[in-house]
């Protein structure tokens, strides 16, 4: 690494004519500009200046350097079930978004990580903010050997129920990996019709690392789908409620009833009359 600190003695810079103590505010812009790979040495050149707005840098460093550390020790943990299965070469991890909104599809994901790989900061998608899944959706798509997505309409989740349809948007996902995968981890379920060994995990977004990015791969597909539906209805907040049961939602539904991707078994409760559906439309 080149030390953006770089003058005379760590703290010092100048030139010919003298030497002048780089000032706390620029001190303060090297830190902001810092990579979690450079903080070590910032602490390391400026640990021993004594000025209070220094110090309080230094420990600012400190606390970024010692969350990174916490964070890797997390994401180690979350490779417990990598490591077991370590014997299959194509370890894919499942899971799905979209069981209980009134609206809109519900989405597989399946991920096939590298042997080894760590992403920082994978973790059940709801407890992620939007932007950081978009973040992570990003990195796991680039990093993966194969990923895939699965999307079961609300005409077909009527059809056929809710968890028939999630098992079929997983197949539909699996279906579409290449290379196929040797093991399959699954968020709590056991996919029926699939020949490759499984392992079910409870809540296990949050105890798998390859279930975690299926589920982020999942979450940020369909709510990317949710955006464009907001579009074409706008009065049922679809953009922020994603299909879910906010208040806003429903009182738009009993207001102007169901659109063409409500899921009727969903909403029976709030529209008596359910014969006025539109017909499906589907997103280019």
């Amino acid at each position: 690494m080149v030390c953006r600190c770089a003058g005379l003695n760590g703290n010092m810079t100048g030139d010919s004519g003298g030497k002048k103590m780089i000032s706390t505010v620029e001190i303060k812009k090297i830190l902001q500009a810092a990579s979690v790979e450079e903080l070590p040495e910032f602490i390391n050149t400026y640990r021993a200046d004594e000025r209070q707005g220094v110090r309080k840098l230094v420990e600012t460093a400190s606390k970024r350097l010692a969350a990174l550390e916490t964070e890797k020790t997390r994401v180690e943990g979350l490779c417990t079930y990598e490591k077991q299965y370590a014997e299959y070469d194509l370890i894919c991890g499942v899971d799905e978004v979209g069981r209980g909104p009134l609206a809109g599809p519900v989405v597989a994901g399946a991920v096939i990580l590298p042997k080894g790989c760590r992403i920082l900061y994978i973790n059940d998608s709801k407890q992620l903010s939007e932007k950081k899944r978009e973040e992570l959706y990003a990195e796991i798509t680039e990093a993966a050997v194969s990923w895939a997505v699965g999307c079961v309409s609300p005409v077909r989740i009527d059809e056929i129920n809710i968890l028939q349809a999630t098992y079929e948007a997983m197949r539909e996902a699996l279906g579409k990996l290449e290379p196929a995968p040797k093991l399959l981890l699954n968020d709590a379920v056991t996919i029926p019709g699939i020949s490759i060994p499984q392992i079910p995990i409870i809540k296990g977004d949050a105890k798998s690392i390859s279930i975690g990015a299926a589920s982020i791969v999942a979450k940020v597909t369909r709510d990317r789908m949710m955006l464009e539906y907001d579009k074409i209805y706008p009065e049922y907040g679809f953009a922020e409620n994603k299909g879910y049961g906010s208040r806003k939602h429903i009182a738009a539904l009993q207001k102007y009833g169901p659109t063409s991707i409500h899921r009727k078994t969903f909403i029976k409760n709030f529209v008596p009359d359910l014969g006025a559906v539109g017909e499906d439309m589907e997103l280019e």
